[in-house]
């Protein structure tokens, strides 16, 4: 394949993610509604004078949609394989370094 097709193809593929990230944006109303959200947890959080945003002895906190459906089971997995992963990639890394250290 040719250089400038592979360029064009990618600036291509670039073109739609950003069409369908502005669609999706302007189809959910923006930023605006999750704005007025976060203001307002905000200002809630400094007139209750809120607590620490980690507190060790509540345990993991998982966001309410997950907590709610269901689904913490599935966001379990979830962390589990990206940690196996992070670790699988760490020794990887590790043994071609010492590969490569030792035919220099």
């Amino acid at each position: 394949m040719q250089r400038w097709k592979q360029y064009g193809s990618l600036a291509a593929l670039f073109a739609v993610a950003i069409a369908a990230g502005l669609w999706g944006f302007r189809a959910t109303g923006g930023a605006l509604p999750w704005a007025k959200r976060s203001a307002k947890a905000l200002q809630r959080g400094v007139k209750e004078s809120g607590g620490s945003l980690i507190d060790l002895g509540r345990g993991v906190v998982i966001a309410g949609p997950i907590r709610k459906g269901g689904m913490v089971l599935e966001f379990v997995g979830l962390v589990v394989l990206l940690v196996a992963v992070g670790i699988a990639l760490y020794v990887y890394a590790d043994r071609d370094r010492g590969l490569n250290d030792k035919t220099a």
